[in-house]
């Protein structure tokens, strides 16, 4: 799921998905090695100059085929009805969500385009897979609509970000908790030696299940699972914390060899319009969103898909990616000192062609231009 869609669903129906005018399938990908934990060597490899790129054709070349792995706005796309712009385009949905998942099916050459947060594009590039980010979307209000809380085991005694010191964090290293839990550190002013981060990925109930279990001191939760995790343990002392930091970004990204095919970037262009219009449908139809993805095809109560969409606040699909080039480098500056990675430049990340495509189809879509 795209991160700036909505906040992480805790389950999915695993269901094949298949329309007239696009197929969803569940992709069998081979093995080829999810990405790793920090340390070691990693080699950002040699990214494809954005010079060499085509400009995007106007139209879509007869019988292109992309396949998306992007699961909400495929829901989004069908129940807006605005699936019918991607009509002249063969779309293929695949069921792939998440950093390693995206990537180990661009290896496989299994996908084209992927919907992720803002950690997997970096860490796809330290291991020599050359991407790059054709739409973001972020949270209007993102320090005060995050989409994580630091989940606080009962009994640890922490109470503020500088209560860490001494105690054992959940985290995940190449996933976008792993990177929030380093830039709370930075702003608790404490450093990795100062706490004790246990490796644990981040699926499922399990960071929840870490801390009642007090394998963890804390760890960061997001979506329903925050939620879920104070229902359940709050008698016994279980909290929150507010980090008070941006966790927002949400991006579409693609491998360089498919957006360097002129037929598939224009199919992708076209995608990439759709999604801004998507992101618009579904923060104006809240109702719709919370029935038809939420409980139809998530299968979350009412009151968990409320609080998704309440919790979201209202949606930032920028024409312009200066600001958020900006605020990725930082992230990307932070993780290469505290994970020994080499240094990147966040533009290189980022594919120009497309860069007002979603936003201004977003933008036109709030003026009354989406289904």
């Amino acid at each position: 799921m795209s991160p700036a869609a909505s906040s992480p669903p805790q389950q999915s129906s695993n269901r094949a998905f298949s329309r007239r005018r696009a197929l969803g399938a569940l992709l069998a990908i081979p093995a080829v090695g999810l990405l790793t934990a920090c340390g070691g060597t990693a080699t950002a490899g040699n990214p494809t100059s954005q010079a060499s790129f085509a400009p995007l054709a106007t139209s879509v070349p007869a019988g292109t085929t992309i396949t998306v792995g992007d699961p909400s706005i495929r829901v989004a796309l069908e129940l807006s009805g605005l699936i019918k712009d991607l009509d002249g385009t063969n779309v293929k949905f695949a069921n792939i969500s998440g950093g390693p998942q995206t990537t180990e099916a661009f290896r496989a050459n299994a996908l084209d385009v992927g919907s992720v947060a803002d950690i997997p594009p970096i860490h796809a590039t330290w291991t020599g897979l050359d991407v790059r980010i054709i739409a973001s979307a972020y949270r209007q209000d993102a320090v005060n609509h995050p989409l994580y809380e630091l989940g606080v085991a009962p009994g640890s005694g922490i109470t503020k970000l500088e209560d860490l010191r001494g105690k054992k964090l959940a985290y995940s290293p190449g996933q976008a908790q792993g990177a929030l839990v380093l830039r709370i550190l930075e702003k608790a002013g404490l450093a990795q030696d100062d706490v004790k981060l246990i490796e644990l990925p981040s699926t499922g109930d399990a960071y929840s299940s870490a801390l009642s279990s007090k394998q963890v001191d804390a760890a960061p939760l997001g979506g329903v699972q925050i939620k879920r995790y104070l229902a359940k343990y709050k008698a016994d002392g279980a909290t929150t914390l507010r980090h008070g930091l941006r966790d927002d970004p949400g991006h579409l990204y693609s491998p360089a060899k498919v957006l360097a095919d002129p037929a598939k970037a224009a199919a992708l262009a076209k995608y990439a319009e759709a999604w801004g219009k998507a992101q618009r449908w579904i923060e104006d139809h809240p109702k719709e969103w919370l029935e038809g993805y939420y409980i139809k095809d998530q299968g979350l109560s009412a009151e968990d898909g409320q609080y998704l969409i309440d919790a979201a606040g209202k949606r930032d699909v920028p024409t312009t990616w200066t600001e958020a080039i900006e605020r990725h480098q930082q992230t990307i500056d932070l993780l290469a000192r505290e994970q020994k990675k080499p240094q990147l430049k966040a533009a290189d990340l980022y594919d120009t062609r497309f860069e007002a495509i979603a936003g201004t189809a977003f933008a036109a879509a709030g003026k009354g231009g989406a289904a």
